[in-house]
């Protein structure tokens, strides 16, 4: 069974990038396989365990059910960094942030190709068919006046500046479905090809797109023919922390190690004074955390739209890094009022003669 979405936005929660990911790579459509198959543009995905991005490649998948279209994912800026917003399955495409992913997704709707009745007919202008195979084809002229850029990020220092109109705000109030389990799976397979990191292709993916998810050999695969624009990820990328936690549930109370200064009744005293910091932070933390599920939940409930959640998601990413900040302040500043008694208690070097 294929469970319904309802929210407006789907951030990939408690992932927050602190720089954006590469421009889209320059490729080729590979042709669809089959009628019925919709294109599913590539993008950038993030793998928190080597802290890189890798590129998902573009490929044909079935629709899960007739008359529903793709809307893409996409990265967007949220005040703190990057978060990625989920591609969902709907009867409309709705707002993917202004991204041009290219073969009829410009940055705005789909123009390639559209459902008649229970048939897909695609639009050659745009996209590539194979006319021998498949015969529901026409020919539309687009003309897109959109600047031609390659960026793959909404929001933050040279992203896209779009914003969602009133209709798409509507289309996200809506039910939509999820990815299909082809594309999960397809998603998994990229990110254990160690080729497709951004750090080793340099924002130019050795298998760009392919003409069935999962199908990462043989003649159905495309390579990039070159970067979308030069990759320059931060230089102290390896040693920066990539994730910041946006979540006071993402996050746990800074505990102190044991004291030992060689007095049972001084370490007792900082023992009960460490205990006592720990409760309130920990009191702060689960205070914060309840607060920011009530706010999740109810807008979860308003079907609230799309820039009032991003705004949300700001003020709590804001509200836990605040709250972590005057936590370790709080923490150090212990450490170094304990230290000071054993720096005065520790016995002199003997003078010297």
């Amino acid at each position: 069974m294929i469970g319904l979405l309802s929210t407006a936005t789907f951030a990939a929660v408690g992932i927050v990038v602190n720089f954006g990911p590469p421009a889209i790579p320059v490729y080729v459509q590979p042709p669809p396989p089959a009628e019925g198959y919709i294109w599913v543009p590539g993008y950038w995905a993030w793998d928190p365990n080597f802290g890189d991005y890798y590129w998902v490649p573009g490929t044909w998948v079935l629709a899960p059910q007739v008359g529903y279209l793709w809307t893409p994912g996409y990265w967007g800026w949220n005040g703190a960094g990057f978060v990625f917003y989920e591609g969902y399955w709907g009867p409309v495409v709705g707002f993917y942030g202004g991204i041009n992913y290219g073969f009829g997704y410009f940055g705005t709707g789909y123009v390639g190709g559209r459902w008649d009745h229970d048939h897909f007919y695609y639009n050659r202008s745009v996209t590539n068919v194979n006319v021998t195979n498949i015969h529901n084809v026409y020919n539309t002229t687009v003309i897109n006046n959109t600047t031609v850029n390659r960026v793959s990020y909404n929001g933050g220092p040279g992203g896209v500046s779009a914003r969602p109109t009133a209709e798409q705000e509507a289309v996200a109030r809506e039910n939509r479905l999820p990815p299909v389990a082809a594309q999960e799976q397809h998603v998994q397979q990229a990110r254990s090809e160690t080729q497709l990191r951004a750090s080793v292709n340099q924002g130019k993916p050795p298998i760009a797109a392919t003409d069935k998810p999962t199908n990462f050999r043989g003649s159905g695969v495309v390579a990039a023919q070159q970067a979308g624009a030069p990759y320059h990820p931060p230089a102290n990328r390896a040693a920066a922390p990539q994730n910041t936690p946006t979540h006071a549930s993402e996050v746990q109370p800074h505990q102190l190690p044991p004291v030992n200064t060689g007095d049972a009744k001084l370490d007792q005293q900082y023992q009960k004074q460490q205990q006592q910091l720990y409760q309130q932070q920990q009191k702060e933390h689960q205070q914060l955390a309840q607060q920011q599920e009530k706010e999740h939940q109810q807008a979860m409930q308003q079907h609230a739209e799309q820039e009032r959640m991003q705004q949300m998601e700001q003020q709590h990413a804001q509200q836990t890094q605040q709250m972590e900040a005057r936590h370790t302040q709080q923490t150090q500043q212990m450490q170094q009022r304990q230290a000071q008694p054993m720096a005065h208690s520790a016995p002199r070097p003997p003078s010297k003669p």
